[in-house]
């Protein structure tokens, strides 16, 4: 392990010495829904509990005993959903009711020593904060997945030539796996960015009381705290009682939602691509699916609409979520933002497949981008011929006669070419070889392919320095 800490990163390396212990502590693989399942809640906060009892035995405040008492019965099958619904109508309290029901699953003595100097607030803080960190691995490796997808697209379709547009209009040709590109680039950054709260999460267990003076846990509360952080497979906390500043929660759902964003971004793009005025998208549906009841012909999208939509979504719930953290005093706030934390993350999911299927289904109609290029009958390569002609009269005329000659082919309809080669004072200065290769839209993409060869190889190195999830 120490060969390790120097070699890894100090980010990297943080977060192996807690996924190790959450590994150890058996987690299973589940769901984000399962994340967030009320089964799952319960259990998570038996391990809570247990990871008290379990510090404050190794601190000498309670017996090994007990701890271990709790530690064995830590389990979702000495509490279950229906005794905990029963509890909780007689006494109206999420905390009390849990605790009722686990007292007769303990034994009577070990019971006395269960939620010794706790307070409610800091176990289910510390219960959400088990569920985000776990939900943002599972969040973390789905966008790797969609990187995966992402990369093969982008190579596949490294030279495939398409229109460029910009403000809706025909600028110059491009490739669509550059296009692709900056979609890899940008869910790149977003997997950066996850990380980075990720690494906030695993610093968020909470144990300090009441008002957040460790009061009720003694002299050794910092201790305990600490011990307890590390017996859930978290990192050490926040010296600071962040129950009422809510940042590290704002922060991940506000990364959702510009997370979010990104795939509106996607989508918008791809819905207008299939557009039948475009067409050089589409998304693959089954056979049988039906775009209209009386339209027939019609092949509506779905998921890329299903991303904008999302994308409009997720961020106004991350807002609300940032809202919570405007609180009063010390450790007054509304517990309903966890529910909300929830939602974000289930819809976020809900994107990440709606995403996968779009991307990892997407068929690419290279004919309908070629057609496309032409639409404009040379007028998309305007700015090569004028590069051109700079050279044999100067740049200011050039754009000049070439504004003039464009115009001049969109009146008569007729080709950029056809215009050059009728006038008399420009026509000579080019010879039709030259105008051949001038117009050959694929010798005119920049540095796209290369670009495409960057991103992804840069995608590639950054995911040598990912960490194991």
């Amino acid at each position: 392990m120490a060969v390790m800490r120097k070699l890894l990163s100090a980010g990297a390396y943080i977060w192996l010495a807690g996924a190790a212990a959450v590994a150890a502590a058996g987690e299973k693989n589940l769901s984000v829904e399962e994340i967030f399942s009320a089964e799952n809640e319960t259990q998570k906060v038996l391990d809570i509990e247990a990871a008290l009892a379990t510090a404050q035995a190794q601190a000498g405040i309670i017996p090994r005993w007990a701890a271990q008492e709790m530690s064995a019965k830590a389990s979702t099958r000495y509490v279950t959903q229906e005794d905990l619904a029963h509890e909780y109508s007689l006494v109206r309290h999420r905390m009390v009711a849990l605790l009722n029901v686990w007292q007769r699953a303990l034994k009577p003595e070990a019971a006395e020593y269960m939620h010794f100097g706790a307070t409610t607030v800091d176990i289910y803080d510390t219960a959400l904060v088990l569920q985000l960190e776990q939900a943002t691995r599972e969040l973390i490796r789905q966008l790797r997945g969609l990187e995966k997808v992402m990369m093969r697209l982008a190579a596949e379709h490294k030279s495939t030539l398409m229109v460029g547009r910009t403000l809706g209009q025909h600028a110059l040709p491009i490739t669509f796996g550059k296009k692709v590109s900056t979609w890899l680039g940008e869910n790149r950054r977003n997997i950066e960015r996850l990380k980075e709260v990720h690494r906030r999460l695993l610093h968020s267990g909470i144990l300090k009381g009441a008002v957040g003076s460790y009061v009720g846990l003694g002299e050794q509360g910092i201790e305990v705290e600490r011990a307890f952080a590390r017996n859930l497979g978290l990192q050490a906390p926040y010296p600071d009682d962040w129950h009422g500043s809510r940042d590290v929660l704002a922060e991940y759902a506000l990364t959702l939602g510009l997370i979010s964003k990104s795939f509106g971004r996607i989508g918008n793009e791809l819905f207008l691509l299939q557009m039948t005025d475009i067409g050089e998208t589409e998304e693959v549906r089954i056979k049988t699916a039906v775009g209209s009841s009386t339209m027939p012909h019609k092949k509506n999208p779905s998921k890329s609409e299903a991303l904008v939509f999302y994308a409009r979504t997720i961020p106004r719930t991350a807002q609300v979520i940032a809202d919570d953290m405007v609180n009063v005093f010390e450790r007054d706030n509304t517990s309903r933002t966890n529910n909300l934390l929830a939602e974000i993350t289930i819809e976020f999911d809900e994107m990440l497949y709606a995403a996968r299927k779009l991307l990892g289904n997407l068929k690419v109609n290279p004919e309908v981008m070629a057609a496309n290029l032409d639409k404009t009958r040379g007028l998309i390569l305007s700015q090569r011929v004028t590069f051109a002609l700079a050279d044999k009269i100067g740049k200011t005329t050039a754009n000049g006669v070439l504004h003039e000659l464009a115009v001049e082919a969109m009146d008569k309809n007729i080709s950029l070419r056809q215009a050059i080669e009728a006038s008399q004072d420009i026509g000579p200065h080019f010879s039709a070889d030259e105008l051949d290769r001038l117009f050959d839209a694929s010798s005119y993409v920049g540095l796209a392919e290369e670009q495409v060869e960057a991103v992804i190889e840069y995608c590639r190195e950054a995911r040598k320095r990912d960490y194991p999830l």
